[in-house]
């Protein structure tokens, strides 16, 4: 077994840790440190460097603390262990090893690992998938996602089809906006408190900040009405998969059709990735769906892919060690 080394991630790795997100096969924008740090106040970070012996950066872990526990991020939708594109299966075996020896030393007695969905992914990037089986991992939560594979002759339903053209018969109109606080004060957040007695994850100073780092990868786009704002999205764009982070309409959506007929746009607008993810439609960690939202989706010819939870016990790093024959 090769030797590797664990540091924590310091400020002054912030260079070199962007760098390997860049070059990462399994990484995304969410993991640069501008967008893992806007909310640094509330999560004690925790996460990890891994050296091979020639001291090259070989995978990196966002993660924060709590407790005895370490997290995948809990403060980013997806997390995991981000490899470089030469990374095997072997290396991640080793990799994996001395992170949960360094864990368990260093008096962390469980990580959990919250997964990358795989179509987030540069190249396939499943070895920790592998690695929960053996490590006696225990799966803690699996959501449900809903995915348009945009490659493929996909098809929306008739009811998708009719509230889209109620859309077009109201003289809808969309636009990307480069300014948040229409949709997010007269749309989002007043849904978000009526229906749910919520506040949106992001304030609108945070998403604002997050949209000057990263102005290609996070976009606003809004319905309007007679000039009238009724309906809008903000959109993470990834590499490979465009994802609404928020969507919300006011009550006159279904009558004029005015959120189908954003979603029929952003398909559209975004068709040159592989795939448009729905997000998840589930409740008590992954063991409820909402049917009425699962419905709609699917309506678009979205189907399902999975994003796991695992609980791992350090002390099981032992179990590593045999796997190679």
């Amino acid at each position: 077994m090769k030797n590797y080394v664990v540091k924590k991630y310091q400020s002054t790795n912030y260079s070199l840790w962007n760098e390997f997100v860049a070059a990462a096969k399994n990484a995304t924008f969410l993991f640069h440190r501008d967008f893992m740090e806007y909310h640094s106040d509330r999560f004690q970070d925790y996460s990890l460097l891994i050296f091979d012996e020639k001291e090259n950066l070989k995978a990196i872990l966002p993660a924060n603390k709590v407790g005895d526990t370490i997290y995948s991020h809990q403060g980013l939708t997806y997390g995991g262990l981000i490899l470089n594109q030469k990374s095997k299966l072997q290396d991640v075996l080793e990799i994996t090893y001395y992170i949960l020896r360094f864990l368990n030393e260093n008096k962390i007695s469980t990580l959990n690992l919250k997964q990358l969905p795989s179509i987030y992914a540069q190249f396939p990037s499943e070895e920790m998938e592998y690695l929960s089986f053996i490590l006696n991992a225990k799966l803690v939560r699996r959501d449900s996602l809903s995915v348009l594979d945009l490659k493929t002759d996909y098809s929306f339903s008739k009811d998708r089809k009719q509230a889209i053209n109620r859309g077009i018969k109201n003289n809808l109109v969309i636009k990307e906006e480069t300014d948040f606080k229409a949709f997010w004060n007269e749309i989002l957040i007043p849904n978000l408190e009526q229906k749910h007695n919520a506040k949106p994850v992001h304030t609108l100073e945070e998403i604002t900040f997050l949209k000057s780092k990263f102005p290609k990868n996070i976009r606003q786009f809004n319905v309007y009405k007679d000039e009238l704002i009724i309906a809008g999205t903000t959109i993470f764009v990834y590499d490979k998969v465009a994802k609404p982070q928020y969507i919300s309409g006011n009550s006159d959506k279904n009558e004029l059709g005015s959120l189908d007929f954003l979603y029929d746009f952003l398909i559209n607008e975004f068709k040159h990735k592989s795939y448009f993810d729905f997000g998840p439609s589930n409740e008590e960690n992954g063991r409820k769906i909402k049917e009425g939202i699962l419905f709609w989706k699917e309506s678009f010819g979205s189907r399902t892919i999975v994003q796991n939870f695992y609980e791992i016990e350090t002390k099981n790093y032992s179990l590593i060690e045999n796997v190679l024959i």
